[in-house]
C-alpha cells in the first residue's frame, strides 16, 4: 500500500528558468493554502480544456456551411476525435513515471495556440479536421493527468468534493461555451470569433499554469492517504519507500474486472451527456426550430444544473463516506429524465421552458451519479496500487473514448436524415417563407403543364392551361390567375430549380427525423441501465455506519504505525 516510483526521466536542479519551465515537484505535503491552489489551477485547466474542445459544438451548422461538409463527415470528425483521444490517455498513463504538471501545463499552450490561430484560419474542412484531432489529441491526455493531480492532493475522506470540482471540467467548460456563445454568436455572427475568444482564454489559463501548478514527489503521491491526518505518516513513509516496486508490471495490474468494468459502466452512462455535447444545439434548431442562441441558452441551463449537482453531492458524499448510494439514485433519475426527455420528439412544439425543466432535472442527476462515481473509481484503482493511479484513469480514459467514438460514429447511421435539414433545411426554409404565394400558385399547376412551362414559357396553349388550373384550384377569376402566374414568372430559376430538387427531401427528412432521434435516446437509456448493476464492482460502502467504522479502524491503525516509527527513530 506504501509502494512508490521514482522519475525516469530527472528534473533539472536549482531554481530560475528551468525550475520555472519544468520542475514542479513538492518534496513535502503542502498545507491547505498551496493544496487547495495546485487543486484550483488543476479544475481551472481542464474547464479550459473542455471549453477550448468543445467550441465547435456552438457554431457546428455554421461551421459545416463554410466547409461544404455534410452533417455524417463532421460526425465523424467528432468520431476520430474521440478515438484519437482514447490512445493519448494510454499514453498519460506514463504519468506515473514522468508526473502529471508539465502534462497539463504544455497541454495547454498547444491546444491554445491551436483554437487561436490553427482551427479559425483552416483553409479547408480537411486542414480544420486534423486541428481538431490535435486537440483531440491533448485532450485525452490531460483527461488522466488533471484528476491523477486532484486525487494526489485529495485524501478520501474529502475525495467526492475534490473529483465534483474536478468534474466540473467538461461540465463548466460547456457551460462557459454555452454562455458566452449565446451572448456573442449574435454581434459576432462569424463563426470564427468563438474560437479566437476561446484561444485568448486558454493563452491566459497557460500562464497561470505554469506559474502555479505543482504537483507531489513519487513518494509522496504513491500513498494511500484517508484523511489529512494521514499526513505525518505519509511523510515519514516517504523516506523509506520502495521507489520502483509498485511500477512493476502496471497494465497487468490495472485490468481487472472492478476497473475495466466501472470504467464501462460511466462510459455508456456519459453517451447522452456526449450527445449533449456535440449535437444539442443541431437537435434543438432543426428539430424544434429554436434559434442558435435559444439552443444555446438551453446548454446554459443543463451545464448550470449539473454543475450545481456536482458540488453538493460530492460534499454530501464525503459527509456520508459513502458513493454507491449516490450513484443508484442518480442512475435511476437519468434513466426516468431521459425517457421523458426523448417523449418530446413527439411533440415539435415543445417550449423552451419545458425543455429547461426537462433537461435541468436530467443534469441533476446526472451529477448526482457523477461525482462519487470519479471519487469512488480512483479509491477502486488505490486499491489495487495507489502507485498507479494514472494507469488506472488512462484505463477509464481509453475506455471513455473508445466507447464515445464507436457511438458517435453509429450516431449517422441511426439519425440518418439529419444530413438533408442539415445540409439544407435552412435554405429551403428561408426560400419556401420568401416565395410563399409564388409556390402556392405553382401548387395548384398539374406537373405536364409545369413541364410544358418550363421548356418554353412563350407556350399559348400550357399558359392558357395553367391560368385555368389555378382558377380552379384557388377560385378565382381568369384575370387573377394569370396575375400570379407573372409573379411565378418572377421568382430566379436557380431559387426554383433548387426547392425542386431539396424541397421534398427536406420535408421526408423532417418527418423522419423525430423518431430516429427518439431511437437514439434509446440508445442512450441502454448506456444507463447497464450503469447501474456495474456500480456492484466498486470499491466502498452501502452504509454510511460501517464506512465510519471503516475511517476509525484507519485511524486506529495510523496511530499505531506513527508510534512504532517514533519508537524506531524515524
Amino acid at each position: 500500500m506504501a509502494a512508490g516510483v521514482t522519475d525516469i526521466a530527472p528534473q533539472p536542479a536549482g531554481g530560475g528558468l528551468p525550475r520555472l519551465l519544468w520542475r514542479r515537484q513538492l518534496e513535502h505535503y503542502p498545507g491547505t493554502a498551496r493544496r487547495m491552489t495546485c487543486l484550483a489551477i488543476a479544475v481551472l485547466a481542464t474547464i479550459v480544456l473542455y471549453y477550448e474542445l468543445y467550441v465547435p459544438g456552438a457554431v457546428s451548422p455554421a461551421i459545416m456551411a463554410h466547409f461544404g461538409m455534410s452533417f455524417s463527415t463532421y460526425v465523424y470528425i467528432t468520431a476520430v476525435g474521440n478515438l484519437i483521444g482514447a490512445f493519448a490517455s494510454l499514453v498519460a498513463g506514463l504519468a506515473d513515471r514522468w508526473g502529471r504538471a508539465n502534462l497539463v501545463v504544455y497541454g495547454l499552450a498547444v491546444t491554445a495556440l491551436l483554437v487561436l490561430f490553427g482551427l479559425p484560419n483552416a483553409p479547408n474542412g480537411a486542414v480544420f479536421a486534423v486541428l481538431f484531432v490535435v486537440v483531440a489529441f491533448v485532450e485525452g491526455i490531460i483527461l488522466v493527468a488533471t484528476p491523477a493531480l486532484v486525487r494526489d492532493f485529495s485524501p478520501q475522506l474529502g475525495r467526492a468534493s475534490a473529483m465534483g470540482f474536478w468534474t466540473l471540467g467538461p461540465v463548466v467548460g460547456s457551460l462557459v461555451l454555452a454562455e458566452v456563445s449565446s451572448h456573442t454568436v449574435n454581434s459576432r455572427p462569424a463563426w470564427q470569433s468563438q474560437f479566437v475568444i476561446c484561444g485568448i482564454v486558454g493563452l491566459v489559463m497557460f500562464v497561470v499554469a505554469l506559474f502555479g501548478l505543482k504537483e507531489l514527489s513519487p513518494r509522496l503521491r504513491d500513498q494511500l492517504m484517508v484523511s489529512m491526518r494521514d499526513r505525518a505518516l505519509v511523510e515519514a513513509r516517504a523516506r523509506g519507500i520502495d521507489a520502483e516496486e509498485g511500477l512493476k508490471h502496471p497494465w497487468r495490474q490495472m485490468l481487472h474486472v472492478d476497473i475495466i468494468g466501472s470504467a464501462f459502466a460511466i462510459a455508456v452512462f456519459l453517451i447522452i451527456y456526449y450527445t449533449a455535447v456535440g449535437f444539442f444545439t443541431i437537435y434543438f434548431t432543426t428539430i424544434f426550430g429554436f434559434s442558435l442562441a435559444d439552443a444555446n441558452g438551453l446548454g446554459n441551463w443543463f451545464w448550470s444544473f449539473d454543475a450545481l449537482a456536482l458540488i453538493l453531492v460530492g460534499i454530501a458524499s464525503d459527509a456520508l463516506r459513502v458513493r454507491k448510494p449516490f450513484m443508484v439514485v442518480g442512475g435511476i433519475g437519468a434513466i426516468v429524465m431521459t425517457i421523458v426527455f426523448a417523449s418530446r420528439t413527439s411533440y415539435p412544439h415543445t417550449g423552451y421552458y419545458t425543455f429547461v425543466w426537462i433537461i435541468s432535472l436530467l443534469a441533476v442527476f446526472m451529477g448526482i451519479a457523477y461525482a462519487p462515481w470519479m471519487a469512488s473509481f480512483t479509491e477502486t484503482v488505490e486499491r489495487r496500487n495507489p502507485a498507479l493511479t494514472a494507469t488506472g484513469l488512462a484505463v477509464w480514459g481509453w475506455i471513455v473514448r473508445i466507447v464515445v467514438a464507436l457511438s458517435v460514429a453509429v450516431l449517422p447511421f441511426v439519425v440518418n436524415s439529419m444530413s438533408p435539414l442539415v445540409e439544407h433545411g435552412t435554405q429551403v426554409a428561408e426560400l419556401s417563407a420568401k416565395y410563399a404565394p409564388q409556390l402556392q400558385t405553382l401548387a395548384a399547376v398539374d406537373p405536364a403543364t409545369q413541364a410544358a412551362l418550363s421548356a418554353n414559357p412563350a407556350d399559348p396553349v400550357a399558359g392558357v392551361r395553367a391560368v385555368g388550373e389555378i382558377a380552379t384550384a384557388e377560385k378565382i377569376t381568369p384575370a387573377e390567375a394569370t396575375a400570379r402566374l407573372r409573379a411565378v414568372a418572377t421568382v430566379p430559376p436557380a431559387d426554383l430549380a433548387y426547392l425542386k430538387e431539396n424541397g421534398q427531401t427536406v420535408v421526408d427528412a423532417a418527418a423522419a427525423t423525430p423518431g430516429q432521434w427518439r431511437t437514439w435516446w434509446w440508445v442512450c437509456i441502454g448506456g444507463e441501465l447497464v450503469f447501474l448493476p456495474l456500480i456492484l464492482v466498486m470499491a466502498g460502502r452501502w452504509s454510511p455506519r460501517r464506512a465510519k467504522e471503516d475511517v476509525d479502524r484507519h485511524e486506529a491503525e495510523v496511530q499505531r504505525e506513527l508510534a512504532a516509527l517514533r519508537e524506531g527513530g524515524v
